[in-house]
């Protein structure tokens, strides 16, 4: 069973790796992250969780959490996060959340009003909710919920748009764990911002 989420003052420090113009780019060992291909492109900013040094192998192997992200083209005022993916040996430590406010707080730090991001399961939704976001109601295209946040301090979260959410996932086909998942948090309020 995963820890409880919270973060101990032994939790890694996050480290940003650079903004999109920066061009930074990560080796994840696409076994243990989702998304690991996204994260070589150089056209996203990047920011991670290590532990350790990483060795020379063909892998970032000291990587434990990573994030990339960029300015919304239209809107000058939001940045969009992008991937956001954890070893899966690390998963529900509350890693996810704790990297994406580290880079909510640098986008506030750059003059950026809000943070999005499109979720495609009920576990990520959970995770940013925990992180300061809140559904939007809106649904991209290929049927991720858009999530949202202020830069400079946590949205507005209420028990209905939080639910209506995760209703949303209830009606797709998911895998068992998503299914439990979604029983568990039946009738649940929007779960605390973690620290």
């Amino acid at each position: 069973m995963p820890p409880s989420i919270g973060y101990a003052s032994e939790f890694p420090t996050p480290e940003l790796l650079g903004w999109p113009g920066d061009g930074p780019t990560l080796r994840l060992d696409y076994r243990r992250f989702s998304y690991a291909g996204k994260f070589v492109m150089s056209n996203t900013g990047k920011a991670v969780v290590r532990e350790g040094e990483s060795t020379d192998g063909e892998f970032d192997d000291s990587v434990v959490a990573a994030v990339a992200f960029n300015a919304d083209r239209t809107d000058p005022e939001t940045l969009w996060l992008r991937y956001v993916t954890v070893r899966d040996d690390r998963r529900g430590e509350g890693l996810g959340p704790r990297l994406c406010r580290f880079v909510v707080e640098r986008a506030a730090a750059r003059g950026y009003e809000r943070v999005r991001i499109a979720v495609n399961n009920p576990f990520a939704y959970e995770a940013l909710y925990r992180a300061g976001f809140a559904f939007t109601g809106e649904e991209t295209g290929i049927a991720e919920l858009v999530l949202e946040r202020p830069a400079h301090a946590p949205a507005e979260r209420s028990t209905a748009r939080y639910r209506a959410g995760l209703d949303q996932y209830r009606k797709r086909d998911l895998s068992e764990d998503e299914r439990a998942f979604l029983e568990r948090k039946r009738g649940e309020e929007p779960p605390a911002l973690s620290d």
